[in-house]
């Protein structure tokens, strides 16, 4: 497969992710998946000849988002800030789009990608404590339990479901928000706090708020 066909096949199938991300994809058919990507049954089928193609696709698309962010060893506190915004970006798209629903129906019809797909995950869970044991240990975050740290970010779940925000008379925005600010506190020694601009997370939680809405 040339790279451009990849490159078509990854940013067709991502427009899967909020439909599978509610519904599953067990019962999907190939003529609904092209009316999802929004192109002719021909042009699918050019590009993916089972609905199996299509899956790994959406599969790969998880796995290279969650490796995107190598947690490296950090020197100063504003980097740490900069790698806080980076990491909480990612938790909430990958609490949001990686369901339940999906991974029960992957690891059934698909286990040898739902096993890869837990790597990747399970990977990622391992760098993000040691980016929380490396800040314990150099001043920058409080002595908190990053396997709580990393378990609350699975509320977000809950927390952007219809029902929850309509019986709270919540927005997306503000469940989003807060929780940043929530995160922030938590993590952060009050004299380190300083260390984190809110300043470039703002229109990035817009951004998120408005996806997130829009996918529901």
């Amino acid at each position: 497969m040339t790279d451009k066909k990849y490159d078509t096949c990854s940013k067709l199938s991502v427009k899967l992710a909020p439909y599978v991300k509610k519904n599953g994809f067990q019962t999907l058919r190939m003529e609904e998946i092209a009316k999802i990507m929004d192109i002719s049954r021909a042009t699918l089928y050019k590009y993916f000849s089972t609905k199996e193609e299509v899956i790994e696709f959406v599969v790969n698309n998880f796995i290279e988002f969650i490796n995107e962010l190598v947690v490296d060893s950090l020197d100063t506190d504003q980097l740490y800030g900069t790698r806080f915004h980076q990491l909480f970006e990612q938790s909430i798209l990958l609490a949001v789009y990686i369901t339940d629903i999906f991974l029960k129906e992957l690891e059934h019809i698909h286990p040898e990608k739902y096993d890869r797909l837990r790597g990747a995950m399970q990977l990622r869970e391992q760098q993000l404590l040691e980016f929380y044991d490396e800040g314990m240990q150099k001043g920058v975050f409080n002595q908190v339990n990053g396997k709580l740290l990393i378990l609350q970010d699975e509320l977000l779940r809950s927390m952007t479901d219809v029902k929850y925000l309509m019986l709270n008379n919540l927005t997306i925005h503000q469940v989003l928000y807060d929780y940043y600010q929530l995160k922030k506190i938590q993590l952060f020694k009050p004299e380190k706090i300083q260390a984190v601009d809110d300043a470039p997370m703002i229109p990035k939680i817009e951004y998120l708020a408005q996806k997130i809405s829009r996918d529901l």
